[in-house]
């Protein structure tokens, strides 16, 4: 329940961060960076009576339904809440912040500020096997049957939101959808491989006994136990190894150093850990 509460939380914040990024930033300078929202920043500079919060709720049905048929119910649930979550964010600040302006006149420097603040809420929300919806949930697909990467799926679904924009904008806008495009798309796979780094630890200390209680009982987490043999002296000496999440690890980095100054510590950065523990999506 704990855990549950925790990924909902997360796939909230990720919403926050894509629903600003996408009103304030984007919006504004009707960058249409791909997706549903981009899709509604088209049709609603076409058809200003149209909001984009409530177009963007109106064309997710059909991608619902397929997200859930293909991917799974539970991936579905989370999409709908995450999806609704930023329509409705958008839906609150159109209310709270109508016919917001562009913040200068750099459009480059929006559509960063726009995109990475974007990038880094639809990461999070990946990372956390949902999705956006929209053209996330193509993307999705694409991943689970393609093995390419989100970001790449995502790319590839995208281009056809950008020269649609192109189309409406002019190319000069059209350019900065592009890139865009490729920005988000960039940003997505670093934000879901940098969650989803761990440490790879092995250790030796006199102190052994007490190091492995704190890495069970306290980090909640196990321990595999090797036995190496010095090639200075010939001593067999025990090495503790565990995977830990970057938290974790300078907890127990800390708490070594305090009862074992002597311990010897390597550690290598895992991409990504499936199994036991830890998590298959």
């Amino acid at each position: 329940m704990k855990n549950k509460i925790k990924d909902f939380i997360l796939l909230f914040i990720g919403s926050v961060l894509v629903a600003v990024g996408t009103y304030f930033f984007l919006a504004p300078n009707k960058i249409a960076a791909g997706g549903i929202s981009g899709a509604a920043i088209i049709i609603n500079n076409l058809i200003p009576k149209l909001p984009i919060g409530g177009l963007m709720m109106s064309m997710e049905v059909v991608l619902f339904l397929l997200g859930i048929i293909i991917i799974g119910p539970f991936f579905g649930g989370k999409t709908i809440f995450c999806s609704f979550s930023i329509s409705g964010l958008i839906l609150i600040f159109e209310e709270l912040f109508p016919k917001v302006q562009p913040i200068n006149n750099d459009i480059l420097v929006q559509l960063i500020f726009g995109v990475l603040i974007c990038g880094v809420g639809m990461g999070i929300v990946f990372n956390q096997n949902a999705s956006t919806g929209g053209t996330d949930i193509i993307a999705k697909i694409i991943n689970k049957y393609f093995n390419i990467s989100i970001g790449n799926s995502l790319l590839a679904a995208d281009i056809i939101v950008t020269v649609a924009a192109t189309s409406v904008f002019g190319l000069n806008v059209g350019i900065y959808s592009i890139l865009g495009v490729i920005i988000n798309c960039t940003l997505i796979d670093k934000v879901i491989n940098t969650l989803n780094t761990y440490k790879q630890v092995a250790i030796i200390s006199s102190e052994g006994e007490e190091i492995k209680r704190y890495i069970m009982d306290v980090l909640e987490r196990s321990a595999t136990i090797y036995y190496a043999k010095g090639a200075y002296n010939n001593n067999e000496s025990e090495v503790i190894t565990t995977i830990l999440s970057r938290k974790q690890f300078q907890q127990l980095k800390q708490f070594i150093a305090d009862i074992d100054d002597r311990a010897f510590i390597t550690i290598n950065e895992v991409n990504e850990v499936l199994g036991e523990g830890f998590t298959f999506s």
